[in-house]
């Protein structure tokens, strides 16, 4: 039997970021198993014969606590933040470093999705960056991508970012 490698992907972000929406964009091409689970949805997702298992965590504020045990084992955290949502940002930025000085996501590279770029007034994903100071993280490789998850837009290239890391360590 051919075993290939899961690559374990959590996908957080505060609650109406468009975590979930993300989540079955990627699965619109290729619908592999799902089993539904609760406080999160898990999903297989296949990139050119890569397997990802991608953990997408409410993000609801009584659930973020929770968040840490999605942790073990983890290559990859994807960061969903809403563009338009200003006020919140700071929230963000504290999950963000919180997650960035936990033991078990010592090894996890970073994607952040600056989503709802199609919105009127939304923030650019440079905004976004310096606002989080991704420039400071240097012990975590991370990539910002800007995207619409309800076109899809931007999506692609969030992935094909992800499988480029892999092995790279």
């Amino acid at each position: 039997l051919f075993m290939y490698a899961e690559h374990k992907v959590i996908i957080v972000g505060l609650d109406n970021a468009g975590k979930t929406t993300i989540l079955y964009q990627f699965l619109m091409n290729e619908v592999v198993h799902t089993s539904p689970t609760i406080g999160s949805n898990v999903e297989e997702i296949v990139v050119k014969n890569t397997h990802f298992l991608m953990w997408d965590i409410g993000g609801q504020e009584s659930l973020r606590s929770s968040w840490n045990t999605y942790y073990s084992n983890t290559e990859f955290i994807i960061l969903v933040v809403d563009s338009i949502d200003r006020e919140r940002l700071s929230i963000t930025k504290e999950e963000l470093y919180r997650m960035l000085a936990h033991e078990d996501l010592r090894k996890a590279s970073v994607l952040i999705f600056a989503n709802k770029q199609d919105m009127k007034g939304c923030m650019t994903a440079a905004e976004i960056s310096a606002y989080l100071t991704l420039s400071s993280i240097k012990d975590h490789p991370w990539h910002i991508q800007s995207c619409c998850a309800l076109t899809g837009e931007g999506l692609c290239q969030g992935l094909e970012w992800m499988t480029s890391r892999i092995g790279v360590r």
